[in-house]
């Protein structure tokens, strides 16, 4: 691995740096994601639960102790519960969008180290050969030998840059699909609550 890496010439070192930046931002997003999942359906079941029992203030209390977009949102939704659901179902529409940003915040950056890894890669393999034509040309001959190594050198290059972008696009599949599963469990939190402070005002 160290021999294919010292092999790539030098451009394997902003591949490299690319690599570690795309998998900082993908950790980055997995914690904030993990920390999100710490409320769940149940909680917001549990909330319901409470509306029913104790009121919109022991429930608001309860989303305020809590974190993560589910409670987030049930929180705004109980500051309004007394001016009926409609108004509570308009907030949580208001501040849904901010909770989704949140979720897919540094989302772009990792898109951009997926699509820099191959070009710098494809930039590598050119210099390389480049490199090789020149050897090539003050050899003034086309031994295989020389050949072989320029091109060798300068396909390395290739092969780092593409084997990256598709570390970092499992990585980003896997950050996507927390996300939407996230996202599916807003919806039904929210609506479980939204019935209740429903039934609550009638």
């Amino acid at each position: 691995m160290v021999e294919f890496f010292e092999n790539g010439g030098a451009f394997m070192w902003p591949i490299l740096i690319v690599l570690v930046i795309g998998l900082a931002f993908v950790g980055e997003r997995l914690y904030h994601l993990i920390r999100a999942m710490k409320t769940k359906f149940d909680f917001a079941v549990s909330v319901a639960s409470e509306i029913d029992k104790d009121g919109f203030d022991s429930a608001r209390k309860t989303c305020e102790e809590n974190v993560g977009p589910v409670a987030n949102l049930c929180y705004n939704a109980l500051e309004v519960a007394d001016q009926g659901a409609d108004v509570s179902e308009k907030t949580i529409e208001q501040t849904a969008g901010i909770e989704l940003s949140a979720l897919e915040k540094n989302m772009t950056w990792i898109s951009l180290c997926i699509a820099t890894a191959p070009m710098l890669g494809f930039l590598g393999t050119i210099a390389g050969m480049i490199v090789a034509f020149g050897q090539i040309a003050a050899a003034d001959n086309i031994s295989p030998s020389i050949v072989a190594e320029g091109i060798g050198q300068a396909l390395n290059t290739t092969a780092f840059g593409l084997v990256v972008a598709v570390i970092l696009q499992f990585g980003q599949n896997i950050v996507m699909f927390i996300i939407d599963n996230i996202v599916v469990t807003i919806q039904k939190s929210t609506t479980v609550v939204l019935q209740s402070i429903a039934k609550k005002n009638n």
